[in-house]
Order: structure tokens, then C-alpha cells, then sequence
């Protein structure tokens, strides 16, 4: 792009596009040229948009919407949002470095899917739920309902911006909630025209806010704010611990989407054919930029040398290219910082003793691209195997049976998601069984369905996203006790007032 293609994107609040002084360039990472400006938002900017989205709440103009309608509203966006995919899916690439397979199939694909997905449950919810009819102390019959928390804080990640916005923005409007949604500095382009789309198309203005800032200004101010009911958040376990303690200041609900270090466990009788390619697109799948990525081969040591040289032969048909290039398998990382830790990342590793079978080095040519990097000798004790580097990087680290397998694969701090390589589905389920982890892929990677809970254990994150309860996390529960006794005389009144004049 030239600068004369750059275009400038507003911030959107309470149906309005809002500009700003401070404006901050979004950067092509395949190029590292600035490829569009957008503005710039701070922590008045969050105030100013929680109060048009408490305001839309308190109209009822969507809460008060039966389900059927909001239903139809979100369908309507999902059909005008697929007659501009192409549009969606350039502004996601351009951005954040995907490539247009990856942005089509994954980004956009997946996104609108998956808010076609909560559309669908708004109908079918259990919005009321009859108890059971008591009899003691005395006869009478509740009702459990499902209302809207009211405004919901949705902080999202730079690495698939529209999709993991809206299985946050999706669950919380299908419930009647509004939002303002707080995306990455360095992708916030998708969202902004979803929104924008959202209201041509019939979301009510106010309902779905957009302010794109930095983390510890905007992102901060909406974890903390007091009108803000429940934070959703998609990011590092860093930061997701920061954004626990600013959200427990007036006690809000939270969804924490953490970090991870997947295993991929390949078993002595698995396909190996299979199980390479499988391994390498577990890990290598946007260029490793993805939370729960398979970065840890666990393989037989019998097996070891053989494996990881299919794994080097495979990986070397990896093509880096341009990002719109329908040939190209893997894109660029997301900036220069992150490409120079992904490098720090590996060189910690050589020194502790790994060694590099393929790849290890940042190239040298505009963007900022790392080469699919494979490295041996790994012990799970190094660093490179315990923290979350966020790159085209996977270790292999030999075991010598099952159970070392399933040690080793939970000796971490994370529980997001594995695999087991296996042709033995009985001994597979067995040991899906023993893994510490919010998901695990038995002959597969990266299985992300709505239709079942995603999310991990222990410093992976708090709740789960998708699934068929995906709306319990944007309620709020709400018993109603209506008494069928029909008179003083049957209620147990007499326990405290006995005594009192008839």
C-alpha cells in the first residue's frame, strides 16, 4: 500500500464513530509498512462508552427484545458480514499477518460461523426453569431465570481478532447485554467494521461499542470500572492475573482465555505419517501464534531420531511467503518485538542445551518473519518447555512409557489443550483421560467447535467460552419463590412468632 491507500478508522460509541487527536498506525507485519491509522482511545473514552452501553441497557431497546428477535437481528449481521467477507478478511490479514487461507477459513470463517452459532441459542436457552414444587415449610413453586448481567467488558487479542471478539460480543448480545469491546492496539480493523455492520443491519446504537487504546489506560479503566458487570478476556496469563485483580474491586464476573503449552503426545502405535503432519500443524499453524498450539513433542525415545527427522523433511516444505498468496503456508509474527523475543526464546535454549534441527533465526527482509524452528534435546525442566513463547517454535522431548508420558505433559503451569497421536482409541481415551487439560485431540489439532466448551485448567484461563452454555457466563441467575400454601395457617411462622396476638 502507498500512504495515499492509507485510510483512518473512528472509534465507535453509542452508534457514533469518534475520533481522537492521538491516532496510532496499524502495521502490515509481512511488510511493516502502515497500512491504516485509527484512534487512539484512553480511559475517558472507556467512560464515555460504558455510559452509552448502561444508557442502551436501561432502554431496554435490546434487553427487552424476546430471544427470537434478538436471533433474527444477529442473523441479519452475519448475512450482510458474509456479503463483505473479502473486505473482513483483508482487514484481518493486513493487520495481524495471517495468511488469506488462514483469514478465510480460520478468522472470518470461524467468527461468523460461530455468531451464527450464539444466534442459535438465543432460541433455544433456557431462559426460565421451573423447580421442582416444595412442600416443606410450606407449598410453593420457583422459577430459576436467566436475565442479562447488563454492561459486559470484552478485552480481546491481536492474534484472531474477530473471532475470539465475538465469542465474547456473540454469547453477551444473544443475552441481551451490551458490550464495549476493548481490541488489541495492533488489530482493533475487524471489530470496527463488524460494529459498524452490526448497526447498519439492526443492533441499536449503544448496544456494541468499540474503543481501541492501550492495555494498562482503556484496557485497565474497563476491567475496573464500576459500571461494568462482567469482564471477558482473551490474552497472556500475565495479564490475565492483572485483569482478576482490577475486575475484583467491585467483584465482577470473569472469563479468562489464558496461555498454554500444549503436548502432543505421539504413542508408539501411531500413524506416523499422521502424526508428523499432524504435530506440525499443531504447532505451526500461524506461525505458532495461537494459545493452544501443540509447542511440545512428546515422543517414544525409541523412536526419537526417526521422528524428529520426519519432522525436519516435512517442516522444510513449509513455504513463507506473501501473505496473499494462495500458495503461501506461513505469514510473519505479529511485530519486531515479538519476533526478537521468539529469537531471545530460542538462543536461551541452545544455552541450556537444546539443539537446532531446523531453522532458530529471524530473516532479514522487511516484516517480521522467524523460520519454522525445531528444536531437540529438550528437557521439560528448560525454559523453552515451560513458558509460552508465542512463535514457530516446537521442542521434542523423549519419554520412555505412558506414564512418564502423562507427567511430563502435566508438568506445567498450563492445562489449555493436547493431543494423543495413537491407532489405539481405548488406550487413547485412557490417557485423555489422565491429562490436566481443558481439551484434548486424539489424531487431531486445533478442533475448535462451538458446540463444546473451550477453555483450560489450572493457569489456562477461568470459565469456558462456547458450548451450549456458553450464555450461562453472560447471566445473572434469578430465583422467584411464588407460595401456593394459600393462607397464614399453613406457613411456619410460629417458629419465630408463636406467641403474637391472633
Amino acid at each position: 500500500m502507498t500512504s495515499v491507500d492509507i485510510k483512518h478508522f473512528p472509534m465507535r460509541i453509542g452508534g457514533r464513530e469518534v475520533d481522537t487527536e492521538r491516532r496510532r498506525n496499524v502495521v502490515d507485519p509481512s511488510t511493516g509498512e502502515t497500512v491504516a491509522t485509527v484512534a487512539h482511545g484512553d480511559a475517558g473514552h472507556v467512560d464515555a462508552a460504558v455510559s452509552a452501553a448502561r444508557a442502551a441497557f436501561d432502554s431496554g431497546v435490546w434487553r427487552h427484545r424476546t430471544p427470537q428477535e434478538r436471533a433474527a437481528v444477529m442473523r441479519r449481521i452475519v448475512a450482510a458480514a458474509n456479503d463483505v467477507a473479502d473486505e473482513l478478511i483483508e482487514l484481518e490479514l493486513s493487520a495481524n499477518g495471517a495468511t488469506v487461507r488462514q483469514a478465510t477459513g480460520f478468522h472470518i470463517g470461524y467468527a461468523l460461523a460461530h455468531f451464527s452459532y450464539f444466534a442459535d441459542l438465543a432460541e433455544t436457552y433456557a431462559w426460565q426453569r421451573p423447580a421442582p414444587i416444595t412442600t416443606f415449610p410450606a407449598l410453593g413453586q420457583a422459577v430459576v431465570h436467566r436475565e442479562p448481567i447488563g454492561v459486559v467488558g470484552a478485552i480481546a487479542p491481536w492474534n484472531f481478532p474477530l473471532l475470539l471478539t465475538l465469542w465474547k460480543v456473540g454469547p453477551a448480545l444473544a443475552a441481551g447485554n451490551s458490550v464495549v469491546v476493548k481490541p488489541d492496539e495492533h488489530t482493533p480493523l475487524s471489530i470496527l467494521a463488524f460494529a459498524r455492520i452490526a448497526e447498519e443491519n439492526g443492533l441499536p446504537p449503544g448496544v456494541l461499542n468499540v474503543v481501541p487504546g492501550d492495555g494498562p489506560d482503556a484496557g485497565a479503566r474497563l476491567a475496573s470500572h464500576p459500571d461494568v458487570g462482567k469482564i471477558a478476556f482473551t490474552g497472556s496469563t500475565a495479564v490475565g492475573r492483572e485483569i482478576m485483580r482490577l475486575a475484583a474491586g467491585t467483584v465482577k464476573q470473569v472469563t479468562l482465555e489464558l496461555g498454554g503449552k500444549g503436548p502432543s503426545i505421539v504413542l508408539d502405535d501411531a500413524d506416523l505419517d499422521l502424526a508428523v503432519d499432524g504435530v506440525l500443524y499443531g504447532c505451526f499453524v500461524y506461525s505458532g501464534q495461537v494459545c493452544e498450539s501443540g509447542t511440545r513433542a512428546l515422543v517414544p525415545a525409541h523412536l526419537y531420531d526417526d521422528f524428529v527427522g520426519r519432522l525436519v523433511t516435512r517442516a522444510s516444505t513449509i513455504a513463507l511467503g506473501p501473505t496473499r498468496d494462495w500458495d503461501t503456508d506461513m505469514g510473519p509474527v505479529i511485530d519486531a518485538h515479538q519476533q526478537a523475543r521468539i529469537v531471545d526464546y530460542i538462543h536461551g535454549a541452545v544455552a541450556e542445551g537444546a539443539a537446532v534441527a531446523l531453522g532458530g533465526q529471524a530473516i532479514d527482509q522487511p516484516g517480521y518473519w522467524v523460520t519454522p524452528t525445531i528444536l531437540t534435546g529438550v528437557h521439560n525442566s528448560m525454559r523453552i518447555a515451560q513458558e509460552e513463547v508465542f512463535g514457530p517454535v516446537l521442542v521434542v522431548i523423549a519419554y520412555s512409557d505412558d506414564d512418564e508420558a502423562v507427567s511430563i505433559a502435566n508438568d506445567s503451569d498450563y492445562g489449555l489443550a493436547a493431543s494423543i497421536w495413537s491407532s489405539d482409541n481405548s488406550r487413547s481415551l485412557d490417557l485423555a483421560a489422565r491429562i490436566d487439560s481443558g481439551s484434548v485431540w486424539i489424531n487431531d489439532a486445533h478442533q475448535i467447535n462451538c458446540q463444546v466448551p473451550f477453555g483450560g485448567f489450572k493457569q489456562s484461563g477461568v470459565g469456558r467460552e462456547l458450548g451450549p452454555d456458553a450464555l450461562d457466563a453472560y447471566t445473572e441467575v434469578k430465583t422467584v419463590h411464588l407460595d401456593l400454601s394459600g393462607g397464614r395457617d399453613s406457613k411456619p411462622y410460629d417458629i419465630l412468632l408463636s406467641h403474637a396476638d391472633e
